[in-house]
């Protein structure tokens, strides 16, 4: 059976429309194409187990919001989370103060710039389990420190600093430290050298052109890594429970004790309030001047 030589010709131009406006589409609609298998692994591994989780926190023994409204009287809770927020403060003003020379360094350096990089990255290619482990030797009773510090004649008898909060927060500061060099080498190296020297040229001292130009250039990068390490030494987990002090217990280690007393809505209200805390940091950050454009500058 023939078809109608009228008929073809409507097609075609169709046909064509169809194609031309896929063609015009398809730039637009190729970056969600590619990123379309990981959007696909995130939804069906991570974001499916959150919400599971926030409904097993509301749905035991039935709907109610029961776990979430005795959080306030919470004594056990509200000393935790507030040992994870102090914890987390000090390892990130730790970072910050040892880190950010290293970055200038890193950010001035030219030959030697490899080297320096390697050994900043050389932490992130060993397992945190592994490092952590690794400060239970240094920092054992009969540990490298102990033993070095007895030698000297500083000590008479052995101290103790393993599992306390000390060892947590020394050990999470060199875990972390990667995570705030890197931000801030990355804006220090986006500044304009000639504004330097400028500034010197006009009599301004070394001190005064690090304090008016260098560092205010920094800031994006410096709010990035702070915020960086904050979060994640938040959720923080194996290194506090290796060797931090088991009375003063950080949140992530007490979610670890209900799952394992299988007190499984206690333990998913628990995690609810993590997330919710870090998220929260995260949304006000990103309010904050400056620091919505840091995260865009480090990823250029």
């Amino acid at each position: 059976m023939s078809v109608p030589t009228t008929i073809l010709p409507s097609r075609l131009v169709r046909g064509s429309r169809e194609w031309g406006a896929w063609k015009r589409a398809l730039p637009k609609l190729t970056p969600l194409l590619l990123a379309a298998p990981l959007l696909a692994y995130m939804v069906v591994f991570y974001a499916v187990p959150v919400v599971l989780m926030l409904l097993r926190s509301l749905n035991d023994p039935n709907w109610s919001l029961d776990h979430y409204v005795g959080l306030p009287g919470d004594t056990v809770f509200l000393r935790t989370f507030w040992i994870t927020l102090s914890t987390s403060f000090v390892v990130t003003l730790s970072t910050l103060v040892l880190g950010y020379p290293v970055a200038l360094a890193l950010s001035r350096a030219r030959s030697s710039a490899p080297l320096i990089l390697i050994l900043i990255l050389l932490p992130l290619w060993t397992s945190v389990l592994v490092r952590s482990y690794a400060w239970m030797v240094l920092l054992g009773r009969h540990g490298l420190i102990n033993e070095a510090l007895l030698a000297l004649g500083l000590l008479e008898r052995p101290t103790r600093l393993l599992n306390t909060t000390l060892a947590t927060e020394i050990a999470m500061t060199h875990i972390l430290l990667p995570y705030m060099i890197l931000p801030i080498a990355n804006a220090l190296r986006q500044v304009d050298p000639s504004l330097a020297r400028a500034a010197a040229g006009l009599g301004a001292t070394p001190w005064g052109i690090f304090r008016q130009v260098i560092l205010p250039q920094s800031m994006p990068g410096v709010a990035a890594g702070v915020l960086l390490v904050f979060v994640l030494a938040l959720g923080s987990y194996i290194t506090p429970a290796l060797v931090g002090d088991s009375r003063e217990i950080t949140l992530s280690m007490l979610i670890a004790q209900q799952v394992d007393q299988l007190n499984w809505a206690y333990a998913a209200s628990l995690s609810a309030v993590l997330l919710a805390t870090a998220l929260g940091l995260i949304a006000v950050a990103q309010r904050l001047p400056g620091v919505g454009n840091a995260f865009r500058m480090n990823l250029r």
